[in-house]
């Protein structure tokens, strides 16, 4: 696994990258009801995961036990993401949905809550991690998603996070188990295998860290998408452009600001992000006088299949 992983995430020590913004009360997961189509039968049972990074794991834990339906592609920015009308049928049709929580889709939040369909609705990351870092909320610029100065929101990006996404796997699996309980064994065997190869990734990238030295481990981001990275792996935040959010525009005075944090931090490079317009790297980077990588960052979803970070584990 680790001879295929690059080494793009470390990229993020001189970076620029982007995500998810308003809080909600964290949920427990709710209990899950059996009373579905065996996946042995003609007729599996239909799940729903509104990310890309959801449907991933799903997948790689149920295999082809369940009927998959994956709402935001790859590639595409979840905290932009507008639904489709087979979006709504989809929910309105599943045995289960998996959706992040934390505001990471927010208007997947919103058809997930308007649905009149009965069935579990699993908030993953709220119920993986109940204790998210929080940070300062910004402002957007209008009514609709204004924040009083100061307040805090959890992060939602919580994948970052090797051992957070353990907690996701076991989530999920846990989650299937409930909705069809014949499967038990075989979702347990896969979310060992997934845990396993987590742990694996999770020493791998401490050991890289290692090689760098402290006073070079350095984090400048397009949106704070990295909190769980940094803190989990020993960096130091120097500034972003923007919150939790890519919907939150930068002013042309945070624009400048960043400027000035890039060269007081030393950062010789920013890296753009897949799902973000990088004309606005581009800006900074101009600006600072610093250059733009070649390689693009994943930091709200996955790559193209046959690709880079085509899966949760190549993404780390």
């Amino acid at each position: 696994m680790l001879q295929n992983l690059n080494i793009r995430h470390l990229a993020g020590f001189t970076l620029l990258m982007g995500v998810v913004g308003c809080s909600s009360p964290p949920p427990q997961a709710p209990a899950i009801n059996p009373a579905v189509p065996d996946a042995g039968s003609q007729s599996r049972p239909s799940v729903v995961a509104t990310t890309s990074i959801l449907c991933d794991l799903t997948k790689q834990v149920a295999g082809e036990t369940i009927d998959l339906k994956c709402l935001v592609g790859r590639g595409v920015d979840p905290h932009l993401y507008q639904p489709k009308p087979e979006d709504r049928k989809a929910m309105d049709s599943a045995n289960l949905i998996f959706y992040a929580g934390y505001d990471f889709d927010p208007s997947l939040v919103k058809l997930v809550k308007a649905t009149s369909n009965p069935v579990p609705k699993i908030a993953v990351h709220e119920v993986a991690v109940p204790q998210p870092i929080l940070g300062e909320t910004h402002d957007h610029g209008d009514e609709k998603h204004a924040h009083a100065e100061g307040e805090t929101a959890p992060d939602p990006h919580i994948w970052h996070d090797a051992q957070n996404g353990i907690r996701m796997v076991e989530t999920i699996s846990n989650s299937l188990e409930k909705l069809i309980p014949n499967h038990t064994s075989l979702y347990n065997n896969n979310a060992q295998k997934i845990t396993a190869e987590l742990q694996q990734i999770d020493t791998w990238i401490n050991s890289q860290i290692a090689t760098i030295s402290p006073a070079q481990r350095k984090l400048v981001t397009t949106h704070d998408a990295l909190g769980y990275y940094v803190k989990a792996y020993g960096l130091s935040f120097e500034g972003a452009l923007g919150g939790f959010s890519t919907e939150e525009a930068p002013t042309a005075a945070r624009v400048s600001e960043l400027v000035k944090e890039i060269k007081s931090a030393g950062v010789p490079t920013i890296f753009a992000e897949t799902t973000i317009n990088p004309k606005l790297i581009e800006r900074v980077a101009k600006e600072a006088k610093v250059k733009v990588s070649d390689r693009e960052l994943f930091a709200d979803g996955l790559g193209e299949p046959g690709k880079d970070g085509e899966s949760y584990q190549e993404m780390l």
